[in-house]
């Protein structure tokens, strides 16, 4: 799967949870399956960064300016 559609069986997973009246069997298998996809996503991102760190560094070894570093974390944190 992609991390879109990662992305969105997670918000699928979670509205049925949140919504539904599912047999506890049914709940937990979502569960379970909601937490291998949130991992999925998070190895995605985790590689994604290394990806960008790894290019930004390149970049300012050639001399650019990149100015301050993104961290998507303190945008949420100001919100």
């Amino acid at each position: 799967m992609s991390f879109t559609e990662d992305m969105e069986r997670l918000q699928d997973v979670t509205v049925r949870l949140e919504k539904e009246q599912l047999p506890l069997e049914e709940a937990l298998a979502l569960f379970e399956e909601g937490v291998a996809v949130v991992r999925r996503c998070e190895r995605f991102l985790g590689e994604a960064r290394q990806k960008v760190t790894l290019l930004a560094s390149e970049d300012e070894r050639e001399g650019e300016d990149l100015g301050v570093p993104w961290d998507p974390l303190e945008e949420e944190e100001d919100a």
